[in-house]
């Protein structure tokens, strides 16, 4: 692919060109992190049909309210596994031979496009899997309250992910022999 078709237009930089694209895993799938909150959420709606059955028993439309509840429990419940879903199912991968990108379609924020570029330096890393995580980057991000914390970026839920960890070796190659041809 030489990465010059319309959709990329404004957003490749001269001699850069497309080497992979692809798109995570779409199948749906539970992992720990989706089940803690699951289980947090399960038992708050639980206690919310416990209270509004009880409510409901004092007569006149109270136990209404304990709806809210319920609704918060549920939203906790499927939330982050309904989230990640979507998310792999509206995530796009690209790598050219300087940066990977990795362009996501939000609910309601829209769609967003970002790049890493990837040197020499990089630290890259393989985990194989049912479907492989190569991760190139890794980002600080704020918490609401202050401090931050890192995180590890990458092409997450692939099938080639041998292939895209040999491009990434490749490009890092080619950087280290311009490197070397500059001094």
């Amino acid at each position: 692919m030489d990465g010059r078709d319309n959709s990329w237009n404004g957003i490749l930089e001269p001699g850069e060109d497309i080497l992979w694209q692809g798109q995570p895993d779409g199948g749906f799938r539970l992992i720990w992190f989706d089940i803690v909150p699951g289980v947090f959420g399960g038992l708050f709606a639980l206690f919310s049909l416990f209270w509004m059955a009880m409510a409901s028993q004092a007569g006149g439309l109270f136990w209404m309210v304990g709806l809210i509840h319920f609704s918060v429990g549920i939203g906790l419940m499927a939330g982050r596994p309904v989230g990640s879903w979507w998310m792999r199912r509206h995530s796009f991968y690209s790598l050219s031979n300087r940066r990977a990108f990795i362009a996501s379609d939000y609910p309601f924020k829209g769609r967003v496009l970002k790049s890493w570029p990837i040197t020499a330096e990089s630290t890259i890393s393989l985990s194989e899997g049912k479907t492989d995580t190569v991760l190139f980057a890794t980002e600080r991000r704020r918490r609401h309250k202050g401090g931050s914390y890192t995180v590890k970026i990458g092409f997450e839920g692939i099938h080639e992910g041998r292939k895209v960890l040999a491009l990434l070796h490749a490009i890092q190659r080619e950087h280290r022999h311009q490197e070397g041809q500059s001094e």
